[in-house]
């Protein structure tokens, strides 16, 4: 095969600085080998952050609003809440809060401050993500948390009364409850005006940030301001930046290719290689161990490792680990591996200029996750990676004539769209109106989500029953639905299952639904064929939500303290543990609400018509041709592999669907089999019969 052939037009990209302006903060400060034998403090001292530590505790005294914009490396996520607890933020009980985007951030860069602080993680210095809380209510002094976590507090304490400091880091990426704490946030510190808040951003949006924020809108008198920007210095090498003279095909053989390429021909130094999602990454590191085959006699070993959000924990830490003697490190990786970690020793980046975005699809009216091209702001944050520790080499997949700096007919948008405005609203509306915001058209969001959105969100909520004729939250349905960390749909399931005399069931299937990977379904060969024969002895014929309720009760009867059952059943030991644990707190939960937890006893109707309940607008029939159409929309779906129904079909033809994943077509995943008048026996404001069949209301 003949070599990649790539255009090097120079050292940065055209249009692009380079300088990591838009380049957010590693969550996970991995000392790189220069630091690795100097104490925790000398490391903390070399941080760029450091000779600006009184600036920006003084920042924090003066404005009640303070945008901090750094370069990776700069020390940001781990540093500016030690300096706080150091000041004495955290005296007389109370808390600062750093939020992280994401659950492997929150919990990988407490973990790292604890061992600055000197504590015990979950004791001075905690976490609280989904289902997992890590810290003590009444010693931990710095806590990190998931966004959506610290959003849920706000209903138990609306003004965050126990925290003297809010910090909201990668605030860049716009997640939806990042900019519903900011709206939130910008009410509270009137009520609250010894509240500070503290935004970690790119410089992309600091000026965004600031007039957000900043109560002075004439600007005329600048010590009336209320907010400000500090700006800090990071650690950055030279990154050279390569391009594909022509678009390629397949962009993940083209990946693969490359770092082939990179260990044949560049200087030693490990390689990050950024893909789209599981399936891509699973695939890459496949075909590189088939090519690992034709490796010239005496050439130094390949270690692939993949990264992704569901992977393992303990799977996620051997990326950390220096690779053996003679063998260089190759992570497949998402685009958590843009912000939300650091490796160290990354000396090449192989970009394929695709993300996996959740867009809400109007025509579908579902939240799908769509393959598409990514920001030239990622594309930056990608190719920085390779300058984390030394001087270093981008490989992107891609002409230079798709930047929109050089082409303003370009696939590729200047920043990724906020996700308020690209997605299902429901549960964010819903979670609103539990705070007591009732008029949510007019709640400050930074970027307002589209009004015909808007429309169906409240729209879907009615149907639910969570929201009344008046737009008010329904008592007690509407306001539990809100408290329980569950989407709107298995919500509505769990509080309904004590009318359908399931609750035990629903709890485990809402539990099964919240982890990811309990099979353990390989690809290609007699692993995948034997795989599917041991998922068969716990399939049952009515779809994925009951094989799923019998693998959790095969592992409670069986495997739960034996890995060794888990393992010949090709069942995640891991996923199953941690399913059980989130079956123990939403009972808590039912516990609290004085709902009854009973048994079906076997009577899968009864169990099946309870999640009609919720799951009816995510509603399918079978086509002649195998596929299917929605009963309301008329999209037309597909069964994913991975489902029990892939290779059957329902006996009434009707399906409902726990969502949607969209790749090279529209798939539906975790499907069970109903009958079509459960449809509108259970939502009659979602449909109705018209001449023979169902129709939308």
């Amino acid at each position: 095969m003949p070599p990649l052939q790539f255009w090097k037009p120079g050292a940065v990209a055209p249009g692009s600085s380079l300088d990591r302006e838009t380049e957010n903060e590693g969550t996970i400060v991995a000392s790189s080998s220069k630091l690795a034998n100097l104490s925790l403090e000398a490391q903390r001292a070399r941080l760029p952050i450091y000779k600006h530590r009184a600036k920006l505790l003084w920042c924090v005294e003066r404005y009640q609003v303070v945008i901090v914009v750094g370069q990776t490396g700069s020390g940001k996520s781990t540093q500016i809440p030690q300096y706080l607890h150091e000041a004495g933020w955290t005296s007389e009980s109370r808390v600062v809060a750093c939020t992280q985007p994401r659950r492997v951030a929150a919990t990988s860069v407490a973990t790292r401050v604890a061992e600055e602080v000197g504590s015990v993680l979950g004791d001075e210095v905690g976490y609280t993500i989904r289902f997992e809380d890590l810290s003590n209510p009444t010693r931990t002094r710095i806590k990190y948390l998931t966004d959506g976590m610290l959003f849920r507090e706000c209903m138990q304490d609306p003004l965050l009364s126990k925290y003297s400091v809010v910090m909201i880091d990668e605030a860049h990426e716009r997640g939806a409850y990042t900019d519903l704490l900011l709206g939130l946030l910008k009410k509270i510190m009137k009520k609250r005006p010894e509240l500070r808040v503290i935004i970690s951003s790119a410089t992309i949006d600091a000026e965004d940030f600031f007039e957000y924020f900043n109560t002075n809108s004439d600007g005329t008198d600048r010590s009336k301001d209320d907010a400000t920007i500090v700006s800090l210095e990071g650690r950055m090498f030279p990154v050279e930046v390569c391009y594909r003279k022509e678009p390629v095909v397949d962009y993940v053989q083209a990946a693969v290719d490359t770092v082939y390429d990179i260990h044949l021909k560049e200087p030693a130094g490990d390689v990050l290689v950024f893909l789209t999602g599981r399936d891509e990454i699973d695939g890459a590191i496949q075909q590189l161990a088939d090519r690992m085959e034709t490796l010239p006699r005496g050439a130094p070993k390949i270690l692939a490792l993949p990264l992704y959000a569901t992977l393992p924990p303990e799977e996620q830490e051997i990326i950390f680990d220096p690779p053996p003697r003679d063998t260089r490190k190759v992570i497949f990786a998402t685009n958590i591996a843009e912000a939300s970690v650091t490796i160290d020793g990354i000396k090449y980046v192989v970009d394929s200029g695709f993300v996996k975005l959740k867009t809400f699809n109007p025509r579908t009216a579902m939240d799908v996750l769509t393959v598409t091209p990514c920001s030239l702001a990622s594309a930056n944050q990608r190719a920085g990676r390779a300058g984390r520790t030394s001087a270093g080499k981008c490989f992107r997949l891609y002409p230079a004539s798709v930047l929109p700096t050089t082409n303003p007919y370009s696939a590729m948008p200047i920043t990724t769209p906020p996700e308020l405005v690209r997605s299902d609203i429901s549960m964010y509306v819903l979670q609103l109106k539990a705070l007591g915001i009732d008029n949510v058209a007019k709640f400050d969001f930074m970027s307002p989500p589209p009004s015909d959105m808007m429309i169906r969100a409240l729209e879907f909520l009615y149907s639910l029953k969570a929201i009344d004729d008046d737009g008010h939250l329904t008592k007690p349905l509407g306001e539990r639905m809100a408290e329980l960390p569950l989407d709107p749909m298995m919500a509505t399931i769990l509080l309904n299952s004590f009318d359908f005399r399931c609750g035990e069931e629903i709890l485990t299937i809402a539990a099964m639904t919240a982890v990811q990977n309990v099979f353990i379904l390989p690809q290609g060969g007699m692993r995948e064929a034997m795989a599917e024969i041991e998922r068969r002895k716990f399939t049952a014929e009515e779809g994925d939500h009951i094989t799923l309720l019998n693998a959790y009760n095969a592992f409670i009867r069986y495997g739960q303290r034996d890995k060794s059952w888990c393992g010949n059943h090709r069942l995640n030991f891991k996923a199953l543990s941690r399913a059980v644990s989130i079956r123990k707190q939403l009972k808590k939960y039912l516990d609290r609400f004085g709902i009854p937890v009973v048994s079906c006893s076997g009577d899968a109707v009864r169990l099946r018509k309870c999640l009609v309940s919720g799951y009816f607008k995510n509603a399918a029939r079978m086509l002649p041709d195998g596929t299917y159409r929605t009963a309301r929309e008329g999209a037309i779906l597909h069964v994913h592999p991975s489902s029990v129904m892939f290779t059957r079909q329902p006996s009434t033809g009707w399906v409902i669907f726990h969502e949607v994943l969209e790749t090279t077509k529209s798939f539906m995943r975790d499907l069970t089999v109903v009958e079509e008048e459960w449809l509108v026996e259970l939502a009659p404001h979602y449909y109705q019969f018209k001449g023979g069949g169902i129709k939308k209301h």
